[in-house]
């Protein structure tokens, strides 16, 4: 890994996915580019100076270091590039973390909590207060009960789509998210919806142990749903302005972290968490991360996700 020679005319680096290699190393003709995409990530366009000649406006632009091609998708293209015909876009579409209500709210630690075992959830009926789905016998905010999604007092992950600010009174259709991909740490969890009983099948999990689910407004299930716009005010959403979806969504704890503290040794720390009894419990954690983008224009946000086991 290293810097692009931008010396010269290189405008475009591109690689070949995990998928794709492993399709040409096959040599079978099963190797053929049906999709691709462009990122940005590291350009910054505030860079660009009105007050020179126009043969020098992004000279600065062009001039920056620019890292190669990263083959690993994990750490690659947070930011996709995207094409619209028209011209007459004012405002785009942005996606955002909703804690507006209180079982939305992240953890005091910054992170939603996953309490991956019966234990860590809540341990009142073994007469120990040691727990950390409840403080003071009340649901401490920010923990997902990752053991038994199904209880309705856990906390879920809630994600608006929509347009911030202006004046218009709808999302237009084709700048509207009505699917969303999910992805996440196959080994620490999967996606389940909001009454903890529908359990979504990942589309691929790939080399990393990333799953990557695809959720869709068309399947008709609670993950995805269409908020009525005159129902709305500003203390339902953090987005000032029409919403096009929203997407709800809980944490099934895996059965490695379940039944094991093998990945935690392995890749864990050890943390203390407020418990029942308002006193701190030892967790062992391990600290990751969820990420949801918009399958219609790309815009994508990471929600800090720390899984959680006495």
């Amino acid at each position: 890994m290293g810097f692009q020679d931008n010396s010269g005319d290189i405008i475009l680096d591109v690689v070949l996915t995990d998928e794709g290699r492993k399709r040409l190393a096959k040599a079978d003709g099963s190797f053929e580019i049906v999709k691709f995409a462009c990122g940005d990530d590291e350009i910054n366009y505030g860079l660009y100076n009105l007050n020179t000649g126009s043969a020098y406006q992004d000279l600065e632009i062009l001039q920056t270091p620019i890292l190669e091609a990263f083959t690993n998708n994990a750490s690659s293209m947070k930011s996709t590039l995207v094409s619209i015909p028209r011209t007459n876009i004012l405002f785009m579409p942005i996606v955002r973390l909703n804690e507006k209500q209180v079982q939305t709210q992240v953890g005091t630690s910054g992170s939603f909590i996953v309490a991956v075992d019966a234990d860590t959830q809540d341990n009142s009926s073994k007469g120990l207060n040691t727990s950390i789905g409840y403080v003071n016998n009340s649901h401490q905010q920010g923990v997902l009960f990752g053991n038994n999604p199904d209880l309705e007092v856990s906390s879920f992950i809630k994600v608006d789509a929509g347009i911030d600010g202006g004046s218009l009174i709808e999302v237009p259709a084709d700048l509207s998210e009505t699917q969303f991909m999910i992805q996440m740490d196959n080994r620490l969890g999967s996606l389940v919806d909001i009454t903890g009983k529908i359990f979504m099948r990942p589309i691929a999990i790939d080399d990393d142990n990333i799953a990557t689910y695809l959720v869709s407004l068309a399947d008709n299930n609670s993950f995805v749903k269409q908020p009525a716009q005159l129902s709305l005010d500003a203390n339902d959403s953090p987005i000032n302005g029409p919403l096009s979806s929203t997407l709800e969504f809980k944490i099934k704890s895996s059965p490695d972290l379940i039944n094991s503290n093998y990945l935690f040794n392995l890749i864990g720390s050890t943390a203390n968490i407020l418990n029942n009894g308002a006193t701190n419990s030892s967790c062992r954690i391990i600290d990751s991360y969820i990420r949801v983008t918009g399958r219609n224009i790309g815009y994508s946000i990471d929600i800090p996700v720390r899984y959680a086991k006495l």
